[in-house]
C-alpha cells in the first residue's frame, strides 16, 4: 500500500440545512487540527431547501471544497456514485460520510492510520446507535439475516462510513449495477479489509431522510443482489407445500379406508384455495423483485444527471 498523501471526503446531502453550518465548522476544523491533506466534496441529491444555495455560499472561495449538484433526487448510493465518479485524480483515499454527523468525521486519523498498516478498506463497525429502539433492533437482524445468507461477507453492523483506497474507487466505478448496494459491492469487491469499532452519535439537526420504505428498498438491494436465499425460497416453500398436501391426501385415505369418513364442505375447499394462491403469489412476488431489477438495467439509463458543479471555486454547468 503506498503512502496515503491526499484524502477526499465525500458527504451527500438532501435537504440538510439545519446541519449544514455544523458539519462545515467541523470539516474546517478538522483540516487545521490534522497534518493530512483533506479535500471535501459534497453531493447535493437534488435538494428541494437551501442546501445547494447554502453550499454555494459556503464554498465558492474555499479552494479545498467542492461540490456536484445533481439534476433531481436520485438517493443516497447513486448521490455516493456520482460523488465516486468526479474523486480528483490526486486523491489516494476517500472517506465516506453521511452529511448528518451520526458518522464523526474526526475519526479521519483513525482510520487513515488503520489503512497505513496495509488495508484498502478501514469501515466502521456501529458499535452503539443512539437512535429508536425499533430502529436499532431492525438494523441489528436485518445485517444478521444478510450475513448468514449472502453469498459473500458482509461484515455485520457496517454502513457506507468508511476510507476506501484509489483503487477500490477505481473498481466501484467501473460497476455498472443499477440497484446499487454501495457496502455490499465494497465487500464484494475484495482486497484487505477490516473494520473499526465507533459508537455513532445521534442526529446532529433536522430529521432522517431514510423512512420505512427507504429503508426497506436498501435491504432488499442488499439481499435480493448479493444472496441466493430468495430465489430458493421458493422452492424451499413449494417443496414444504407439497409435503402438506402429500401427509393431508394421507390423513384423507386412511380416514376413507378405515372410519369411511372424509372431510367436506366449504371450509376444506377454502383452507387448499388459500394455501396454494398465497404460495404461488408469494413466489411471482420473489420472481417480480428480480424481474424489476433485470427491467431497470437493461434500460442503461445514467445512474444520475449532474446539472453543475463547483471545483476549485469555479460553477462549471454541465
Amino acid at each position: 500500500m503506498a503512502e496515503i498523501k491526499e484524502i477526499t471526503i465525500l458527504i451527500p446531502l438532501y435537504n440538510e440545512v439545519a446541519v449544514l453550518p455544523e458539519l462545515i465548522n467541523r470539516l474546517e476544523s478538522l483540516m487545521v487540527q490534522t497534518k493530512l491533506e483533506i479535500d471535501v466534496m459534497f453531493v447535493d441529491d437534488g435538494s428541494t431547501d437551501d442546501t445547494a444555495t447554502i453550499i454555494q455560499r459556503a464554498i465558492f472561495d474555499k479552494e479545498k471544497f467542492s461540490a456536484i449538484f445533481l439534476s433531481r433526487n436520485f438517493g443516497h448510493a447513486k448521490a455516493l456514485t456520482a460523488g465516486l465518479a468526479n474523486i480528483n485524480e490526486a486523491t489516494d483515499a476517500v472517506f465516506i460520510i453521511d452529511g448528518d454527523l451520526q458518522d464523526p468525521p474526526e475519526l479521519l486519523e483513525n482510520f487513515a492510520i488503520k489503512m497505513g498498516e496495509g488495508f484498502d478498506v478501514v469501515y466502521g463497525i456501529r458499535n452503539k446507535r443512539k437512535e429508536g429502539y425499533f430502529k436499532k433492533l431492525s438494523y441489528k437482524y436485518y445485517y444478521r439475516l444478510l450475513k448468514q445468507f449472502a453469498n459473500i461477507k458482509i461484515p455485520l453492523d457496517a454502513g457506507d462510513f468508511s476510507l476506501i483506497s484509489k483503487r477500490v474507487v477505481k473498481q466501484l466505478n467501473s460497476l455498472p449495477e443499477e440497484s446499487r448496494y454501495l457496502r455490499g459491492l465494497r465487500s464484494w469487491i475484495g482486497f484487505n479489509q477490516c473494520g473499526i469499532e465507533y459508537d455513532r452519535d445521534k442526529r446532529n439537526a433536522g430529521n432522517s431522510k431514510y423512512g420505512i420504505s427507504s429503508l426497506f428498498k436498501l435491504a432488499s438491494n442488499g439481499i435480493f443482489n448479493f444472496s441466493e436465499l430468495p430465489i430458493r425460497l421458493i422452492g424451499m416453500v413449494g417443496f414444504t407445500t407439497i409435503i402438506i398436501s402429500i401427509v393431508y391426501l394421507i390423513i384423507i385415505l386412511f380416514k376413507k379406508m378405515f372410519f369411511g369418513t372424509v372431510p367436506e364442505g366449504f371450509t376444506t375447499l377454502i383452507f387448499a384455495i388459500v394455501l396454494f394462491s398465497g404460495v404461488q403469489l408469494f413466489s411471482i412476488g420473489i420472481l417480480g423483485e428480480y424481474i424489476l431489477r433485470i427491467f431497470f438495467q437493461v434500460k442503461q439509463r445514467p445512474l444520475y444527471i449532474v446539472k453543475s458543479k463547483i471545483l476549485r471555486g469555479k460553477v462549471i454547468n454541465e
